[in-house]
């Protein structure tokens, strides 16, 4: 009872935090494959070189350089004076870009959430895991334009501030993916990691295009593909009035039987597009419906990851 009124006197913004989200991240990490650039001494390898105990390469001994680090016994086989130099460990710098285009907006029957409120749940998931474990975390939203652009912070505080302005975000106009994309890679100063979670409704090759400019940066690219259960089966049979969700308001009659199977083929084909250009520059692609809990998606998606 006591937990039920904690819950019921916390912000609005940090009810998109769930307890049996919290519960199970709490078991959870988060390890970069990548090399990462931060400020902090952390889990991750960093491209600097410091004082660790993963060996890197030899460099030839300086004035002022450490004794300690001399390594004897290449010194006692040739004439040089070398220092062992170590590869750093270093905090993530996550980045977690959100697509708020009016797209997400869709709510099928077989879950209680829209694309973009699932978005703002997992977007406040992942946060609180990078915060917990000690990284630094940002948060980017869009539509066709740039909508929302958060630093990467480390602060306890960084958690509620992000939730924050998940909760006072509204889906908006139509998506504009490729072009704001290479716009995000751009702003992001250090390589780290960046954490997509959109629908990818939009041209495929600026898709495409946009994530080979994240490679370019050397960020380490997750891409969370978020659909509802309806848009992956289209399981409609009769006559029906579907709405543009991005701009034009009359509805259109359609009959599901006659386009259904050039529609499945078409998404067929797209999901490919996108999943192959994740393999070809090494990205985690990672398909999520809404039918699936938040917790359980990030259970399994980080579990696949650790192994």
């Amino acid at each position: 009872m006591a937990e039920a009124a904690d819950h019921l006197k916390m912000p609005e913004c940090m009810r998109l935090l769930a307890p049996e989200v919290v519960g199970s991240l709490r078991r959870l990490e988060w390890l970069s494959r990548l090399r990462k650039q931060g400020t902090l001494t952390g889990r991750h390898t960093s491209p600097d070189k410091g004082v660790s105990v993963e060996f890197a390469e030899h460099r030839e001994y300086t004035l002022g350089d450490d004794l300690r680090n001399l390594d004897w016994r290449v010194m006692a086989k040739s004439d040089r004076n070398v220092i062992k130099q170590y590869i750093e460990e270093t905090n993530l710098r996550a980045t977690i870009v959100l697509d708020v285009s009016g797209s997400m907006n869709f709510k099928g029957e077989e879950s209680d959430l829209s694309k973009f409120e699932y978005g703002q749940y997992l977007a406040a998931a992942l946060s609180y895991l990078f915060i917990k474990q000690g990284d630094a975390s940002g948060l980017v939203t869009f539509d066709d334009t740039l909508r929302t652009s958060m630093r990467a912070e480390n602060r306890p505080s960084q958690v509620r501030r992000i939730c924050q302005e998940l909760h006072d975000t509204e889906p908006g106009k139509e998506t504009g993916v490729g072009k704001v994309l290479h716009e995000v890679a751009e702003r992001i100063p250090k390589r780290g990691l960046v954490v997509l979670i959109s629908d990818l409704f939009d041209d495929p090759a600026e898709i495409v295009e946009a994530l080979h400019h994240f490679d370019y940066r050397q960020h380490e690219l997750v891409v969370f593909h978020l659909l509802a259960e309806e848009e992956l089966s289209f399981p409609f049979r009769n006559f029906q009035r579907f709405r543009d969700l991005e701009g034009v308001e009359e509805m259109l009659k359609i009959d599901p039987q006659a386009v259904r199977a050039a529609y499945l083929e078409k998404l067929k084909e797209f999901i490919a597009s996108i999943e192959s250009v994740c393999g070809n520059l090494r990205a985690d692609y990672v398909p999520v419906t809404t039918k699936t809990p938040v917790s359980e998606a990030l259970v399994r998606y980080l579990g696949r990851r650790k192994k």
